[in-house]
């Protein structure tokens, strides 16, 4: 008898988002193949797919030119003991995306480059506090992070105490920490938006105050890269970072990120100073050359073809469907569909209007019940139209189930346990 994949690997999945505790009972187990905005478990069924591999797969799955620059490459080769010209090639072309940069450094995961900023930043200041948004999601699975989380086993208590919080559009809590700890605040690092846009001029006010206080400002843009604009979310809302970070879409499904900067910050990891050195980053396969030429096709797509605007319609037209389809179902005070259109949010109520674990399990299991996956919504360039009003359609039908269980038992519709955050203390 086959193992269980929990018998082989820590929590079944080597992504805690993959993890069988996100998703219904009835979700495919196993995920195989991917072609446009469609996916194939291992027994042969397909869906319609939003999560789009973690939000990655910005042109959708198998997308021909992509795999085919990075074929092209593996037969020339993936690495080698010196500097492939493609690093190079690659830099300048991302560069070019994003003029507030001067240099770039690449990496294969989030997680390296959000602390690789840190570490500039701390070297830059002399200083060991870092500030992080409260209120979003995921920076780094590195201590300094982690440490901020209810996830926290295994983080010395001296590691956690350097990490505070603020609350996005709380101006006054980010003034009150720099009040408090503006001499020892080495960086502030944060998203430029998830659902709410930032209000009061909320994100030129924070950076105003970084300057002030010699804090280095980093924006985190592994999901508003290659999503929000060309140029990233720093270009859609006007804002000039001292360090961010990118990823996810850049590469399609290839493992490539990237922490880019100016000059002054990111000149301390290289050998052109007299200052302490910095240990950057330094992996064998940082800078795998066929993951690079994929992300230099993605580029290139995202230059020739109008691919964020496709992302933003696909988006706009979802929540405008789901939430009509919700109204329809007189499920509409308990489902909202919300958000950028670039990026949308969904939220799932009980009868009396709370966040509930077990209307938000029942709703995507009727949406796999019906050929959907949408554990989150991430729209690409492969979502058209046919593909949105599919999606409507699944929910119409799965908002009847939704109107079925506010009248009755909801615990008679569900068939498993319900789905349960990433970061929580205990299984």
């Amino acid at each position: 008898m086959p193992k269980s994949p929990h018998d082989l690997i820590p929590g079944g999945a080597h992504t805690y988002s993959k993890g069988d505790d996100q998703f219904p009972a009835n979700a495919p187990r196993f995920l195989e193949r991917g072609e446009g905005a469609h996916v194939w478990d291992d027994k042969g069924n397909r869906f319609l797919d939003w999560t789009m591999g973690l939000r990655t797969m910005t042109l959708g799955y198998g997308h021909r030119g992509v795999n085919d620059a990075a074929i092209a490459q593996i037969e020339k080769g993936s690495n080698f003991g010196r500097p492939s010209r493609i690093e190079s090639e690659t830099a300048e072309d991302l560069l070019a995306m994003l003029p507030r940069a001067d240099m770039v450094k690449f990496a294969k995961n989030g997680s390296n480059v959000t602390t690789a900023a840190v570490k500039l930043a701390r070297a830059h200041t002399g200083r060991e506090l870092v500030a992080i948004c409260s209120d979003h999601p995921f920076f780094s699975f590195d201590d300094w992070f982690i440490g901020a989380t209810p996830v926290d086993a295994g983080i010395p208590k001296s590691i956690k105490e350097l990490t505070l919080g603020f609350r996005y559009n709380d101006l006054s809590s980010v003034e009150r920490l720099f009040s408090e700890r503006g001499g020892e605040i080495a960086a502030l690092i944060m998203e430029a938006a998830t659902s709410d846009p930032p209000t009061n001029n909320f994100l030129h006010a924070v950076r105003e105050l970084c300057r002030k206080h010699g804090t280095v400002f980093i924006l985190d843009e592994m999901i508003t890269g290659f999503r929000w604009h060309n140029g990233g979310a720093q270009a859609y809302f006007d804002i000039d970072p001292d360090l961010s970070t990118f990823g996810k879409g850049m590469g399609n499904g290839f493992a490539v990120v990237a922490v880019v900067g100016k000059r002054e910050f990111m000149e301390q990891g290289g050998l052109r100073h007299a200052t302490p050195r910095v240990f950057l980053l330094s992996a064998t396969h940082g800078a795998e050359n066929h993951a690079l030429a994929a992300a230099r096709m993605v580029m290139k797509t995202y230059r020739e073809e109008p691919v964020i605007e496709r992302i933003w319609r696909a988006g706009r037209d979802l929540i405008t469907g789901l939430n009509e389809a919700a109204r329809a179902a007189g499920v509409g005070r308990q489902f909202e569909a919300y958000g950028y259109p670039c990026s949308p949010y969904f939220a799932c109520k009980d009868a009396s209007g709370a966040p509930s674990a077990a209307f938000r399990t029942l709703f995507l299991q009727e949406m796999v019940r019906n050929g959907v996956l949408m554990n989150y919504i991430a729209p690409s360039y492969a979502h058209g139209d046919a593909e949105v009003e599919a999606t409507v359609e699944a929910a119409r039908q799965s908002f009847a189930v939704y109107a079925r269980a506010l009248d009755g038992d909801i615990n008679a519709l569900v068939e498993g346990p319900p789905v349960k955050p990433v970061f929580r203390p205990y299984n």
